[in-house]
């Protein structure tokens, strides 16, 4: 069993229990979306946002606009770090400070480099798109040669990780047990809803398998 090892940086001091260094389960975790929370510094003010991801292997892809200064800023810094998190379930507790998430969340940080090669970038870019939603890229146009060299793409090599679930019940005190108040948990799950075809679109092409597939398995 692989696991990141523990440091100041990754280390999750706050609720440890709940805790987890594992590299399959992180990754598991990441595989599970596809947007991810970056945070990157501008102009000495500390910035979050959320970024459309890849991950092959140990390599976070981001891409986007050759003037896009998030990836600008982390090619300067040459470290990033991103945070993904699924929203599991309401806790919802007999006081307010108990009231809390059932989560999973990966936290990782890793070196930051630009990749210039057009037959990676374009693996890359089809592994980012076919992150959203499996099968997407063999069904779309090829990307163009203008498209390409104006496009950025950053590789992060993730060195240290560290993720963070909550799967359980309420945790209340237990002078509050016997109070006449409900408690439990409201289970959250993302579905997809049935595929709407662009109001442009041929009447004579179909909802394409993959989507019809992706759909069956989220409704």
């Amino acid at each position: 069993m692989k696991t990141h090892e523990i440091s100041e940086l990754n280390k999750v001091k706050r609720g440890a229990n709940r805790a987890t260094y594992n590299v399959e389960e992180i990754n598991n975790i990441l595989d599970v979306g596809f947007i991810g929370y970056v945070g990157y510094t501008f102009n000495k003010k500390a910035i979050t946002i959320p970024m459309a991801y890849g991950r092959i292997g140990d390599k976070i892809y981001l891409h986007g606009s050759k003037k896009n200064r998030m990836l600008l800023a982390l090619l300067e810094n040459k470290e990033a770090s991103m945070t993904v998190m699924h929203l599991d379930g309401l806790v919802l507790a007999r006081s307010g400070l108990h009231h809390s998430v059932n989560y999973r969340s990966a936290t990782i940080f890793g070196n930051v480099t630009q990749i210039d090669d057009p037959i990676k970038k374009e693996n890359i870019l089809k592994c980012v798109v076919d992150q959203m939603i499996s099968r997407r890229w063999e069904d779309i146009r090829p990307i163009n040669e203008k498209e390409l060299n104006g496009t950025l793409v950053v590789e992060m090599t993730i060195k240290t990780a560290s993720a963070k679930i909550r799967a359980e019940g309420v945790i209340d005190e237990k002078s509050d047990l016997n109070l006449p108040i409900w408690a439990g948990v409201v289970p959250i799950k993302q579905i997809a809803k049935f595929p709407v075809s662009d109001a442009l679109l041929d009447e004579n092409i179909n909802i394409p398998q993959h989507v019809l597939d992706y759909y069956n398995l989220n409704k």
